[in-house]
């Protein structure tokens, strides 16, 4: 129960990888705030956690990580009930993908706004409580395409990219307050978006990750789990790839 007693905080935590990155936390001990659009998910999400780990241990909150005003009137129900948010997992995030030539403005926006406006405000929402504490982690979910490119993925490869110089630069700006920030970059991971994709195409993905598989969200939440605990107290403004050797 590495992280019993820790309050975290997960965007886009209603279903895929943030859902797996929750239940990872809840398992740890944390008690879990998710933040998410889709009300539907999120309300299925909190009470099958709550089943599993109890009422107390799990919160949705309908709130869309765009609107300043909406994440910072939410951080504060947060810090009524539990005091404090010890672990901010900054998750959310869309795609709209497109080959630039083709790409609107509407769908670069978009992406940049969810992905990486989204992650500011949230992160902004928790430090001034975590400076406060001298304590606190915050963990960027990036991407390899954030590091490599990817072709009909500007928009997304550029909020990725940009969640590493925000990490990095957060990172040093808060390291002397005790507050680690770091990132995880995962690769191609086994998710409802890749389950679609023809045999042949994941076949071809396959060929070239050195460790001859796709991830799971199960990879990326352990990884996540080991930034959000104590075991990574002098690490700051890393990136883990999480990508079976893609980086290579």
């Amino acid at each position: 129960m590495e992280l019993k007693g820790k309050t975290c905080l997960v965007t886009g935590g209603a279903r895929g990888i943030g859902k797996m990155i929750a239940k990872a936390l809840l398992e740890q001990g944390a008690r879990v705030c998710i933040f998410d659009v889709n009300d539907a998910q999120g309300k299925e999400t909190e009470e099958a956690f709550a089943d599993q780990f109890g009422k107390d241990a799990i919160s949705y909150m309908n709130v869309d990580i765009t609107n300043a005003n909406d994440v910072s009137k939410n951080v504060e129900k947060i810090l009524d009930t539990q005091g404090q948010i010890d672990i901010l997992i900054n998750n959310a995030g869309i795609t709209r993908d497109n080959l630039m030539m083709r790409m609107s403005l509407q769908e670069w926006n978009k992406v940049l706004e969810i992905n990486l406006t989204g992650a500011f405000i949230c992160a902004k929402s928790v430090i001034r409580g975590m400076i406060k504490n001298r304590s606190g982690k915050i963990i960027n979910v990036s991407s390899i395409v954030g590091l490599h490119g990817n072709a009909g993925q500007c928009n997304y490869a550029a909020s990725k990219a940009g969640l590493i110089g925000l990490t990095k630069s957060l990172a040093k700006e808060l390291a002397s307050k005790n507050i680690q920030v770091n990132a995880v970059a995962p690769g191609y991971i086994d998710t409802e978006m890749t389950r679609n994709l023809s045999d042949k195409v994941k076949q071809k993905i396959v060929d070239i990750i050195p460790s001859g598989r796709l991830g799971t969200v199960d990879d990326v939440a352990r990884a996540i789990i080991f930034l959000a605990g104590r075991q990574s107290d002098y690490i700051t403004g890393f990136v883990l790839n999480v990508d079976g050797g893609m980086g290579i």
